[in-house]
C-alpha cells in the first residue's frame, strides 16, 4: 500500500530547501545529468508540494552547480582530514553525506526544528551522523559540534543570505570564538541581485527573500581578526573539479552566459573562509 504524501509544513525561509531538492531530482532523471541523487527523487515523490512551479527555471541548474561546488570543497577537506567533522548549516533535505561519506567522517545536520522534523521522515541518526534542531544563531550548536573531533568544515549552502547582516556577523563571531581553525563555505549576493529577486525565476515564486547584501566578500575579513577568504568564485568561473562534471551542452550554456551576463553572474559568489586557530 502506497504511503500518503506528506505536506512539508515549513516556514517561509525553510521552504526554499525544496528548490535544491527538486533541482537534484530533476537532474537525476536526465540521461547525462551532472549528478545522480535517487534519494532526492524519493523525497520529491513523498512530499505533497507543487514542485511544478519551478519547472523550466534556469536557477535549478545553478542550484546543482552550487551543490557540486560545495561537494568539491567538502571532498577536498575530507582528503586532508578523513576523520574530521562536517557541519551542514541549514541542511534542509541535503544528501551530501550520501555522496561523500568516506566511512570515518563525523557529520552534523543542523537546521530549525520544523526542517529537522521533516528530515527525520527520511533520515536517521547514526554513530557518525546526527541531526540538531537549532538555529545557526543559537550558540548551543557550537557546543554540540565541539563534542565531535576536529577539524571542522561548516557548509552553509543557501542559508546565510536570508539573514540580516547583523545576524551573519554574529555567526562569524560564534565560529571565531568557539570553533577556531574551522572552514566556512557560504554564498554572498550583491545588492543588485537582492534588489531584483522579486523577478527571480524561483525566488519570485516563494515568500522568502534574501536580506544580506554583500558586494565584496573580502570585506568579511575585516569583521574579525584571523578570518581569511581562501577561495571565491562564481558561475562565470567555476573550479576545474566542478567544470569537469558538466556535459558539453552545459559548458556551452555557461560560456555564453558568462559572455552576455557576466556582471549578473558575478553578483552571486561562493566563498570559502578559514578562521584562525
Amino acid at each position: 500500500m502506497t504511503e500518503p504524501r506528506r505536506p512539508p509544513e515549513l516556514g517561509d525561509i525553510q521552504e526554499t530547501l525544496l528548490i535544491p531538492l527538486y533541482a537534484r531530482a530533476v537532474e537525476t532523471s536526465k540521461r547525462h545529468g551532472m549528478l545522480s541523487d535517487p534519494r532526492a527523487v524519493e523525497m520529491v515523490d513523498a512530499i505533497d508540494y507543487d514542485f511544478t512551479r519551478f519547472d523550466g527555471a534556469k536557477s535549478l541548474l545553478g542550484a546543482n552547480l552550487r551543490t557540486l561546488l560545495f561537494d568539491a570543497w567538502v571532498a577536498d577537506f575530507l582528503q586532508r582530514h578523513p576523520k574530521g567533522t562536517v557541519v551542514e548549516i541549514g541542511t534542509g533535505l541535503n544528501t551530501r553525506f550520501e555522496r561523500l561519506d568516506n566511512g570515518t567522517v563525523h557529520w552534523i545536520d543542523l537546521d530549525l526544528p520544523d526542517v529537522i522534523e521533516l528530515r527525520r521522515t527520511f533520515f536517521q541518526d547514526t554513530d557518525r551522523r546526527r541531526m540538531l534542531a537549532l538555529s545557526v544563531t543559537d550558540p548551543a550548536w557550537t557546543d554540540e559540534v565541539r563534542k565531535s573531533p576536529g577539524p571542522y568544515f561548516l557548509a552553509a549552502e543557501a542559508v546565510l543570505i536570508y539573514l540580516e547582516e547583523q545576524q551573519v556577523h554574529s555567526v562569524f563571531d560564534l565560529i571565531a570564538e568557539r570553533l577556531p581553525g574551522a572552514l566556512l563555505a557560504l554564498e554572498t549576493a550583491a545588492g543588485r541581485m537582492v534588489d531584483s529577486q522579486d523577478s527571480h525565476d524561483v525566488l519570485g515564486k516563494v515568500a522568502a527573500r534574501m536580506r544580506w547584501r554583500c558586494d565584496d566578500p573580502t570585506a568579511l575579513e575585516r569583521w574579525r581578526p584571523g578570518v581569511h577568504l581562501t577561495d571565491s568564485c562564481s558561475f562565470a568561473r567555476l573550479p576545474a573539479p566542478v567544470a569537469r562534471r558538466l556535459n558539453p551542452a552545459y559548458r556551452l550554456m555557461l560560456r555564453a552566459a558568462s559572455l552576455l551576463r557576466r556582471r549578473d553572474m558575478e553578483a552571486y559568489r561562493f566563498n570559502l573562509f578559514r578562521f584562525a586557530d
